[in-house]
């Protein structure tokens, strides 16, 4: 607990005296929830799951709960309206794919190993008159309107489906607590309503006063106000076919220097003396980047491997250097998936000129000899000068892209089929 107060990743406690006492005396279970609202988790994930790795490599044991069940209800929190229902089928791919990004957060074999469950297990195949006697009847109306999550929905309306989402993940964690002595649920701070009344239905089930806790970690934000985790094209996928690791390394790259230190705390594993370290670059020699050199590197190795981290620094090298040809055609399509492409018909003659007009590139065949001339276009990082120049196969890296630039800044990818 005091590495977490250090890095800032404590928001509330249930009761912070208890819980400490708890984990100084026993190895603990305990557990954090993901609902398979997509087939792909993204960073605004991330945290509650790091955290509770952190636990893990202090000898507790992490329970992994998807969402089987819940995610097919959905939850209130956040939303203004209703979520949109998805198909079992939906759901089932959703956890598949989950699972798998999961897996590379957590260690699942040995004495503290992770243990991944789906609520769908118990949920499932309960019937409507069960749910209502021996959950429902253990949380009050007014209790529950009293939480945040629904209170919020109160004017714009919320449909009973939703309103008993927080029973449901309440007997989540009596489950948990039931079968797998799990004492604490940790979340985002969204979800301090769905964990009080996991504690509440455990209270009234469990009246001899065995205790369990809950734990909330704060939203992430940026120091310019800007909501963390988006970017121009999006959300950052943990899911490498939506997010390549090149993307994803170039996020946290772009890092601000006023949230650099913060995130190296929040979501890496390095000691508090390296990090302290690299805090005083940004404050000596910030135009080095070691920080976020630091922080992508961490980030990137740990959701895709050391193979996606060197290809992500090798692509981001070869983009900063022009020298492009020193990229692979798989590379070339992860640098360069978000610029604009081109794709020429099957033999059509790839005179540079005509090229550079079908293409988008220069806005006349009269501006693409201009701009050839004057030096602007690059082909592959290298300029041509050549107003009669025409693509040959040494163009083509891998037989399969040509990378144009005109000018500094912009660059346009053909395709060759």
């Amino acid at each position: 607990m005091q590495e977490l107060e250090w890095r800032g990743i404590v928001y509330q406690q249930t009761d912070e005296e208890g819980m400490k006492e708890l984990l100084n005396k026993e190895s603990v279970s305990l557990y954090c929830g993901v609902d398979p609202t997509a087939d792909s988790m993204h960073i605004g994930h991330l945290l509650p799951f790091l955290t509770l790795r952190r636990f893990q490599n202090h000898g507790h044991r992490p329970i992994v709960l998807v969402g089987g069940a819940t995610g097919m209800i959905g939850d209130p929190s956040g939303k203004r309206e209703e979520r949109k229902l998805q198909t079992p089928e939906m759901v089932e791919h959703n956890v598949a794919c989950i699972k798998k990004q999961l897996e590379k957060i957590f260690e699942f074999g040995g004495e503290n190993g992770a243990k991944l469950v789906n609520n769908h297990d118990w949920v499932g195949s309960m019937n409507v008159v069960t749910f209502l006697r021996d959950f429902g009847k253990n949380i009050g109306v007014n209790y529950m309107l009293a939480k945040d999550i629904v209170s919020s929905r109160l004017e714009s309306g919320i449909s009973f489906t939703e309103f008993t989402y927080t029973i449901l993940q309440a007997m989540d964690f009596y489950h948990l607590y039931e079968n797998y002595n799990c004492k604490i649920q940790i979340g985002g701070s969204d979800q301090w309503g769905n964990i009080t009344t996991g504690l509440e239905m455990i209270r009234k089930l469990k009246p001899d006063g065995e205790k369990a806790y809950g734990m909330t970690i704060p939203l992430v934000t940026k120091a310019d106000g800007t909501k963390f985790g988006k970017t121009e094209s999006g959300a950052i996928w943990l899911d490498p076919e939506k997010t390549s690791p090149y993307e994803f390394y170039q996020f946290w790259i772009n890092t601000a220097d006023a949230d650099v230190v913060k995130y190296l705390k929040i979501f890496t594993f390095l000691p508090p003396e390296k990090i302290e370290e690299l805090e005083a670059s940004v404050q000596t020699e910030a135009h080095l980047r070691k920080a976020q050199k630091a922080l992508a590197a961490e980030m990137t190795r740990f959701i895709h491997g050391e193979e996606a981290l060197e290809q992500a620094i090798k692509i981001s090298e070869a983009l900063f250097s022009g020298e492009i040809k020193k990229l692979t055609a798989a590379e070339i399509q992860q640098g360069f998936k978000d610029v604009p492409s081109y794709e020429p018909a099957n033999g059509e003659e790839l005179a540079l000129v005509e090229l550079l007009v079908a293409a988008g590139i220069s806005p006349s065949k009269r501006q693409a000899r201009e701009d050839i001339q004057n030096g602007a276009i690059s082909i592959n990082g290298e300029k041509v000068k050549d107003i009669a120049y025409t693509l040959s196969g040494a163009d083509k890296i891998e037989g399969q892209f040509t990378v144009i630039r005109r000018g500094k800044k912009k660059y346009f990818l053909i395709k060759h089929s």
